[in-house]
């Protein structure tokens, strides 16, 4: 139960987290197929070989908000895991992406068959970066992938794939139904979903959690209760640091060395 002060700690800590966090330290740029997609690197403070997570955004970029995707880059480079915001949408996915004037139903069903074409390339880009950080001197050979919204379908469809990402965690995301089917793998994953998610339905994080579990991962399914599509992104709902901290803790020991 939330009790109030639960809540008020939550918010406390939250505050706290965004008066005191960095920026990336190091920018660079990977290619796939004809595409150069910037990446940025957050980096933690310790010294050695050290695990990542590339970080996916929704649909919407990560600029628009940014400190709320910063937020659980500072919690885990503070733990000892490197991040990385991976830009893998192109300008014309900006551009496709992008609502135009029509019908919701039109719309949707431009969206989804737009998403589908789009998966393999996504899903390319994203084990690209993942090579582009194994290879680093600093690698501890240990990643995984953090995905939200649509960056939570990209992330479960290149976990599938590729089989060199050791662990999952998806907000408010799904595997595509066009992989789901094909699916024979899944790293350990995590899916946390609001129940009140009018975007992506709380069925889908349930089904992703389903499809590890059947493929003998270890998943586990956090709903949040009353709470909408990207509930996490609030500066003052204690939910967001309970996520974060969810999502920091669950990293931390699957991608230890």
């Amino acid at each position: 139960m939330i009790t109030r002060r639960t809540a008020m700690t939550g918010i406390a800590a939250l505050l706290t987290s965004m008066s005191a966090h960095g920026a990336p330290g190091e920018q660079f740029s990977v290619t796939s197929g004809n595409d150069s997609l910037p990446v940025s690197r957050y980096a933690a403070t310790v010294a050695g070989k050290r695990p990542a997570v590339i970080v996916l955004h929704g649909s919407r970029g990560i600029e628009l908000r940014l400190r709320a995707y910063e937020r659980y880059a500072d919690a885990l480079s503070a733990k000892g895991i490197d991040v990385y915001f991976l830009r893998y949408m192109t300008p014309a996915d900006t551009a496709a992406l992008t609502p135009k004037s029509s019908t919701h139903e039109s719309r949707l069903e431009s969206r989804l068959a737009y998403d589908t074409a789009r998966f393999d390339d996504w899903a390319d880009t994203v084990s690209a970066t993942a090579t582009a950080i194994l290879g680093r001197s600093d690698s501890s050979g240990r990643i995984g992938l953090l995905g939200f919204s649509l960056g939570g379908y990209v992330a479960a469809d290149t976990a599938a794939r590729d089989t060199r990402i050791a662990a999952l965690a998806v907000l408010y995301g799904g595997m595509p139904d066009a992989m789901t089917a094909k699916v024979k793998h899944l790293p350990p994953l995590i899916a946390l979903h609001g129940e009140a998610d009018r975007n992506v339905p709380v069925a889908k994080g349930r089904q992703l959690v389903a499809l590890g579990k059947s493929v003998g991962a270890e998943a586990e399914f956090v709903p949040y209760p009353g709470k909408a599509h990207g509930f996490d992104f609030s500066d003052t709902d204690p939910m967001t640091s309970d996520a974060i901290d969810r999502v920091t803790r669950f990293f931390q020991p699957r991608l230890a060395a």
